[in-house]
């Protein structure tokens, strides 16, 4: 078959590159993974080789090619999808890095944005931004690579440097130098970006000391923006789907108008709550990001960060030994009826959403002689559902807002515990993705909604289907439980205070 009838979704990660080809019915008929490299030169550092990023990159969508025995004629479009926030700079002369990628995680400028916050300047950068001050963006990280590289600054002013993040990286290096572009949604996530106006933004440049000249263009989600150099992959392909992962993933779950709501149940937890069309001003302790960008008209949602969701399970399968394998631990948290009145707070670095808390520290509260690892398994699942609540929690107190469902993906989420914990705590249901690769079909669906594989979003979301559907039940120790919840959430926060500490 000649016809272009497939599309080719990037899947750039914080920890592996990986590539998946999609056919017309949403279907994945080949995928290749490659391990990607974290370094850590110091405390509180987290660094990536953005050569490597690229070069997995790539060699993956050849291998999902081959492996489909597909030639690049098959290929309608190319959808890209990244970790959101690591900051790449490259020369534009050579094309190499200025330097190491700056990953999302990294704590490096820290004291940076707390010398803004203290400055009285983070309400004029939500209502510009839609974001808080927080190392986890790209602004204070762009800085820091400008001050620290030979002669970064002027470099950067006489254009001979760019910025981007991971999507503008690939971006150019698909295209041979030729395209130096980001997405609305990718951009939105830098400190840098006008979240309604939808260009970047002339103050904010100002106060973080940055030339426009380093800066991409911000482009749709969902749109040819270039064509890959046809010594890629053999061919010239359409680039025409960018989004940030967890965007990404809140489009590859269909949820595309106001109300719907997506959380990825992965290392962490991200809540996307979709807004429409209007960016609602974010509750405390939440952000407003672009959803998503088409035909130069963009859409929002509501974010939540959790720190530690499935990494939990990690934890107590290396940590304290009490599992052998992740996979055991639906089984023993289930072999008892309750938690047996244990919380656990897996706060094991800080606290995320809504509380912004990076001191707090991990803690479980209500041992008892009668208290066991089955306990202890079951209150940590249900910790993690208690953290998207407070989410959700949020986003109600804040801004009247509420659910009409949560979508549910990532590893924990195959947890029948931990989603009927939630549904129940949230008092709406909660539905499994049947397809767990949200974010890699997200991209998928941008892309080919661009080129014509699918007409529209409707013809998209007919494609989603729940693997299973948790209704909340009627629980009347909720109220309780919430109460016993939050106080535990009071005790680690207080503890990992400097004050407790001295």
């Amino acid at each position: 078959m000649s016809e272009a009838d497939l599309i080719l979704a990037l899947d750039q990660g914080t920890t592996s590159s990986r590539a998946v080809l999609v056919d017309r019915e949403g279907a994945i008929v080949a995928s290749a993974q490659q391990e990607l490299t974290q370094h850590y030169p110091q405390p509180g550092r987290v660094e990536q080789d953005p050569n490597e990023i690229w070069a997995t990159q790539r060699d993956t969508a050849r291998a999902a090619l081959a492996q489909a025995g597909v030639e690049p004629g098959r290929i309608a479009a190319i959808g890209i999808t990244n970790q959101r926030e690591t900051t790449v700079v490259w020369d534009r002369a050579t094309g190499e890095p200025a330097a190491p990628a700056i990953v999302w995680q990294d704590r490096r400028t820290a004291d940076a944005c707390d010398e803004l916050r203290q400055a009285g300047l983070e309400p004029l950068v939500r209502r510009t931004t839609g974001l808080l001050f927080d190392p986890y963006f790209s602004a204070t990280k762009l800085r820091w690579i400008l001050d620290s590289v030979p002669d970064g600054m002027r470099r950067a002013q006489a254009g001979a440097l760019a910025f981007g993040t991971v999507d503008s990286w690939l971006i150019w290096k698909l295209t041979g130098g030729r395209s130096h572009l980001t997405d609305a949604t990718n951009a939105s996530r830098t400190l840098l970006y006008h979240i309604a106006h939808g260009d970047w933004d002339d103050g904010m440049l100002e106060l973080f000391g940055l030339p426009r000249e380093v800066l991409p263009q911000v482009c749709d989600s969902s749109g040819v923006i270039a064509e890959t150099d046809p010594g890629v992959f053999g061919a010239a392909i359409p680039i025409a789907g960018v989004a940030g992962d967890q965007q990404a993933s809140l489009f590859g779950q269909a949820c595309t108008r106001p109300g719907l709501t997506k959380v990825t149940y992965g290392t962490g937890c991200f809540l996307l709550l979709h807004v429409g069309d209007d960016p609602v001003a974010a509750p405390d302790g939440l952000v407003t990001t672009v959803a998503l960008q088409r035909a130069g008209r963009r859409t929002y949602a509501l974010e939540g960060s959790v720190f530690v969701g499935g990494a939990v399970v990690q934890w107590l399968r290396d940590g304290l030994g009490l599992i052998a394998s992740a996979k055991e631990v639906g089984a023993l948290a289930e072999s008892v009826e309750s938690s047996g009145g244990v919380c656990f707070v897996p706060a094991l670095t800080g606290l995320g959403a809504p509380h912004w808390d990076p001191q707090a520290r991990g803690a479980v509260f209500g041992i008892t002689r009668g208290t066991t690892a089955a306990h202890v398994a079951r209150a940590a699942l249900e910790g993690i559902a208690f953290q998207v609540a407070d989410l959700v929690s949020a986003i109600e107190e804040g801004s009247h807002l509420k659910p009409l469902e949560v979508r549910a993906d990532g590893g924990a989420s195959g947890s029948d515990l931990l989603l009927q914990a939630q549904a129940d705590l949230l008092d709406v249901p909660v539905r499994r993705a049947a397809q767990p690769e949200s974010t890699a079909l997200g991209a998928a669906y941008l892309a080919g909604l661009a080129v014509g594989l699918w007409q529209d979003e409707a013809e998209v979301g007919a494609l989603w289907r729940a693997a299973r559907r948790f209704e909340p039940r009627p629980a009347t120790d909720v109220v309780r439980r919430r109460d016993d919840w939050r106080r535990a959430v009071e005790c680690v926060r207080a503890f990992g205070s400097p004050t407790a500490a001295d």
